[in-house]
């Protein structure tokens, strides 16, 4: 957490409201500098509480604390290397582009292309329709991919609240260079991320 705050700190936001059902994590985050006014209703920290749910309590917070903004930011704690930087050049392609929302991505560390499926006879089999000239492709033909990187998510509140979703027809990647796009999912992940802090 206290990266993700650091790094919020860093850069142009003015608030940074932490959502947790944690007493504890409660306390952490307060003392890195971040406003815990609420703990998450239980209903709303189940392992499969989909976070727009978790978003949509905070903005009903946020609208009755001080009125609902245009746009809010998603910081999850499992990207710590994203820097301020970073959430600055996503919150300024939101704005240069009116978006409803901006999602930060990286390179594809394997090209969509490549990926294959097993069937229930575990044969081999494409995951998705290749291009017409079917084949072998060098990686330099192909086009470009990015994945999800998971560290910043700029969304604009009123659309969220009405389409409850992050994804329409006016959303926009941000790209951030690989080094950066951690995704802690494992302990081995926290692991590399904790040298990689160090180093910072």
């Amino acid at each position: 957490m206290d990266w993700t705050i650091l790094a919020a700190q860093q850069s142009c936001l003015d608030r940074y409201i932490v959502s947790t059902d944690s007493p504890e994590i409660a306390s952490v985050c307060r003392a890195a500098g971040a406003e815990v006014p609420f703990l998450r209703p239980e209903a709303l920290a189940l392992d499969d509480t989909p976070h727009i749910d978790v978003m949509l309590h905070a903005l009903d917070w946020l609208e009755a604390d001080s009125g609902l903004p245009e746009y809010i930011v998603l910081l999850q704690p499992t990207s710590p290397l994203r820097n301020g930087e970073d959430i600055n050049g996503a919150i300024r392609m939101a704005i240069e582009r009116n978006a409803d929302s901006v999602i930060s991505v990286y390179p594809a560390p394997v090209h969509p292309f490549w990926v294959r499926r097993l069937d229930e006879e575990s044969h081999l089999m494409d995951f998705m329709k290749w291009p017409e000239q079917s084949g072998y492709m060098r990686r330099q033909v192909l086009p470009p991919a990015y994945a999800l990187n998971g560290a910043i998510y700029v969304l604009r509140s009123d659309v969220l609240r009405e389409k409850k979703t992050y994804f329409t027809e006016r959303t926009y990647g941000y790209v951030m260079p690989e080094e950066r796009s951690m995704d802690i999912d494992t302990p081995t992940d926290a692991l590399i991320a904790d040298l990689l802090l160090r180093q910072k």
